[in-house]
């Protein structure tokens, strides 16, 4: 570690602001459940560091995993995301698919 980041500083770095703010309220519902992280990954069929890792906001889970997750807590997809207010410019690098835009000159 002379000269490069901490394991977690580069953990962070990669935690997009949706994906933490998701984390975050799957917690407090979970916590509201009064479950555990272990009882959740049962119940939805997910191994527990994954659980922790979308609590996190490490993981970036697909709407399918919410919904069991929303299942097996007792709340809807709706009632998960109701309470964030996020409006974020698009997050990452352009993808190597993506063309760039070409330059136009003027005609003369």
């Amino acid at each position: 570690m002379l000269c490069g980041m901490s394991e977690k500083s580069k953990i962070r770095d990669r935690r997009s602001p949706v994906a933490t703010a998701v984390g975050e309220r799957v917690k407090a519902c979970r916590i509201a459940a009064d479950k555990s992280q272990e009882e959740l990954a049962y119940e939805a069929y997910l191994d527990r560091t994954r659980v922790s890792a979308i609590e996190r906001g490490v993981a970036n889970p697909t709407v399918e995993t919410l919904a069991t997750i929303c299942h097996v807590l007792g709340i809807t997809l709706s009632d998960l995301f109701e309470p964030l207010a996020l409006s974020l410019k698009p997050f990452g690098k352009h993808r190597r698919t993506t063309a760039p835009q070409p330059r136009r000159r003027a005609l003369r």
